[in-house]
């Protein structure tokens, strides 16, 4: 079982930043890919970003690429979400997630991101 909190949310202007944070329970944090999801109102929750249980492989959404960062500290159960350049279409409710095989299996309660233009 694994447990998510996040934070790090906020309303920024429009090309500025923001790092989320996760900070996952259980001693088996380590062993699991990690990823950031997103949600605007009337959408589809839509994947973000994710990283390998490593650390070592990362992947973005064409959205993202070259403006957000995927990272994790496994000495501190945490995963990170670096946003640059901030748009306006990234408004969204921030959702972390962890998975054995994929980021899915557990769920964070999510962190709103509001960015004005």
């Amino acid at each position: 079982q694994v447990q998510l909190v996040e934070s790090g949310g906020g309303l920024v202007q429009a090309g500025g930043s923001l790092r989320l944070s996760c900070a996952a329970s259980g001693r088996t944090f380590s062993t699991y890919a990690m990823g950031w999801f997103r949600q605007a109102p009337g959408r589809e929750r839509e994947f973000v970003a994710a990283i390998s249980w490593s650390g070592v492989n990362t992947y973005y959404a064409d959205s993202v690429k070259g403006r957000f960062t995927i990272s994790r500290d496994t000495d501190k159960n945490t995963v990170y979400l670096q946003m640059n350049s901030l748009k306006p279409e990234d408004t969204a409710v921030y959702y972390c997630a962890a998975g054995i095989e994929r980021p899915g299996d557990y769920w964070g309660q999510g962190t709103q991101v509001t960015v004005s233009s």
